[in-house]
């Protein structure tokens, strides 16, 4: 699903970045990205929802041209509005830009809240590569003669939600380091020895426990005496 949205959110920013005539490089980068989000995209069909190869092939394939065909139709509508001085429909397009971003962004922020702060499922080097160009895309804005807030914004949501999902990882990575510890010196994966050490636990709090005197009587008898 993440990459789906990141692949629909290319759409309206790579309008958007082409109406307003922004750098070659920030006009580029979202139909690139597009491409790679739906590649990243048909092999999650493949290989997790168990589709045929030729199945998720054409289905990515309409889609890309679905979203290629809307793009341009998009460009060639708003540009000749936009060069009459009417800038709202492309202040909405920007908007819906970064709102489809930072929804593409949550999905695993619901995944962080069920496993306690711990990031699964997302390559780190791939979210640095991200963060770095969503870095870079702003200082190229930054360049130009005119800095655009609203395109500007879009980078900014980025960056900060990709911050968020770094800094839950590292405090996640700070928080079990004894109990990762002790499952590498076990030989299991920290799920296997927090399953392990759970059960054992709710045992041991299910036994009934034997009421503790502080000291026993034992009477003697009376032919010990004798």
């Amino acid at each position: 699903m993440m990459m789906f949205l990141w692949a629909i959110c290319a759409v309206p920013t790579g309008v958007y970045a082409i109406v307003q005539n922004f750098n070659i490089p920030l006009q580029i980068q979202p139909q690139i990205f597009c491409t790679l989000a739906l590649l990243a995209w048909a092999q999650i069909l493949i290989y997790h929802c168990k589709w045929s190869t030729l199945k998720a092939s054409i289905v990515t394939i309409a889609t890309g041209i679905a979203f290629g065909t809307t793009e341009a139709t998009l460009i060639l509508t708003l540009r000749g509005v936009y060069n009459r001085g009417i800038s709202y429909p492309m202040t909405i397009v920007g908007v819906i830009a970064a709102v489809l971003l930072a929804i593409g962004l949550l999905p695993p922020y619901f995944e962080i809240w069920k496993r306690n702060g711990r990031v699964v499922g997302i390559n780190f080097t791939f979210l640095t590569i991200d963060f770095m160009g969503a870095l870079f895309s702003l200082l190229a804005l930054v360049a130009q003669e005119e800095f655009d807030i609203l395109g500007g914004s879009t980078y900014i949501v980025c960056m900060a939600l990709e911050i968020g999902l770094f800094s839950s990882h590292w405090i996640w990575l700070f928080r079990t380091r004894k109990v990762r510890k002790l499952a590498k010196l076990a030989g299991k994966s920290i799920e296997e020895f927090s399953v392990v050490n759970h059960s054992a636990l709710e045992h041991a709090q299910s036994e009934p426990k034997k009421p503790e005197t502080a000291f026993s009587w034992h009477p003697k008898s009376e032919d010990s005496h004798v």
